[in-house]
């Protein structure tokens, strides 16, 4: 399970070599064989393809008749924070609905307002005041992350703005009784069984150690995740938002000898934590979730990202050849972890819009009673916001490249 760094980097040099072609992000890898070149004794698992467009997914154009006032929605998450990337990969998808939808809808040009909350649950409440007492915006698309969705749910809900959140999962958002609260994927007690049910069917790994950070999404996540490994849990550990130095942490895993490893968090500290974990000799699965599947990550981790598993609630765009063009033509850049999520959330507000609707109240009736069928799932909400159709995948980093693994929805 461990050997020098320097024999873990020669053997993928060779790999590279012989001919591992890199992947666009999201895209199709080889689907005979996609073993693990960054880690010794890794299990090959084929991978599964891409799901295309659903031949009835709702589009932000609709039918080119839409009919409305001077109406706004808005985005609402971290455009410039710490995990910036994550939030601009939302909002190039917010920003694609609306522009195809105003292009299709002359009779219903709807304006999209930006707000940056830096996913922050200190700063979220003031921004989140100024959109409310906006009052063209009629709808929300965010927040981004968990803890920042926590601190102004209820004003949202005191509001009776609906938002649909494309990427905050932690499953107590939709405890609360908010009645405005609608969340575009799955959450994370949803994640994390599939997340543990990979790690030790998939990996064989009989040891694990988890490691999280202290957002409300990375203790959360966490703890389900731990929960769902049972005994194979060999080490908990904790790390701070913000950090960079992971000694501690990476010699308390090196004394626990774990076959896997599972962090909880963001990309930022995520980068770091692999590549001192990898320093120090580390050769077991790493697995990490949605908060840090990003090219970020494998930026700043380098050639220690190879072979990083990553779950996500979310699918891959790589079959979404359109939208994944249209995407690239907008933005300059390729759709990434909850791009396509957000292009629906939005069209699901843009769709209510074209039909005449113009309040809030009006608004968030029509999402409570939403059902259809979107480029990512069929969406349909129960009584708490939560959805009835909830696809968990995992990625892999391979080439330097994020590529879709597995539909855990099948497992």
């Amino acid at each position: 399970m461990y050997r020098a760094r320097l024999v873990r980097v020669l053997a993928l040099t060779a790999a590279l070599s012989l001919g591992v072609a890199g992947c666009a992000q999201n895209t199709d890898p080889n689907t005979e064989n996609n073993s693990d070149d960054g880690q010794a004794g890794a299990p090959s698992i084929q991978a599964d393809p891409a799901p295309p467009p659903p031949p009835d997914a709702a589009l932000p154009a609709g039918d080119g008749k839409g009919k409305c006032a001077k109406v706004s929605i808005a985005y609402i998450g971290t455009i410039a924070g710490a995990s910036a990337a994550l939030g601009l990969n939302i909002l190039n998808g917010v920003k694609l609905a609306v522009d195809e939808h105003n292009e299709a809808n002359p009779g219903c040009q709807v304006t999209l307002k930006q707000f940056d909350s830096e996913g922050s649950p200190d700063k979220a409440p003031a921004v989140v005041t100024q959109a409310i007492s906006d009052e063209s915006i009629l709808g929300v698309v965010g927040l981004a992350f968990s803890g920042e969705s926590k601190a102004v749910g209820k004003s949202f809900n005191d509001a009776g703005l609906v938002t649909v959140t494309p990427s905050a999962t932690n499953p107590d958002l939709t405890k609360n009784g908010w009645k405005t609260f609608f969340r575009g994927l799955g959450n994370d007690a949803v994640q994390a069984p599939a997340v543990s049910a990979f790690i030790e069917n998939e990996l064989k790994a009989k040891k694990v150690c988890v490691v999280r950070d202290d957002s409300e999404y990375g203790i959360g996540l966490a703890d389900l995740t731990a929960k769902a490994l049972g005994d194979k849990v060999a080490c908990d550990e904790q790390v701070k938002t913000g950090q960079k130095e992971f000694s501690a942490v990476v010699g308390a895993i090196d004394s626990a000898s774990p076959d896997a490893v599972f962090y909880a968090g963001y990309y930022p500290e995520a980068a770091p934590f692999v590549q001192q974990l990898r320093d120090n000799g580390f050769e077991g699965s790493v697995v990490a979730p949605d908060g840090v599947r990003d090219d970020e990550f494998v930026k700043n981790a380098g050639d220690a990202a190879e072979g990083v598993y990553l779950s996500c609630p979310c699918l891959p765009s790589a079959g979404f050849t359109e939208f994944s063009k249209a995407y690239k033509a907008k933005s300059d850049r390729d759709p990434s972890t909850y791009s396509p999520e957000g292009y629906d959330a939005t069209t699901i507000l843009l769709s209510g819009i074209d039909r005449g609707l113009n309040t809030r109240a009006a608004l968030l009736n029509w999402v409570k009673n939403y059902k259809g069928q979107g480029l990512t799932k069929q969406f349909q909400w129960n009584a708490d916001g939560e959805l009835t159709q909830t696809p968990v995948w995992m990625y892999q980093v391979k080439g330097g490249k994020i590529v879709q693994l597995k539909d855990m929805s099948k497992s």
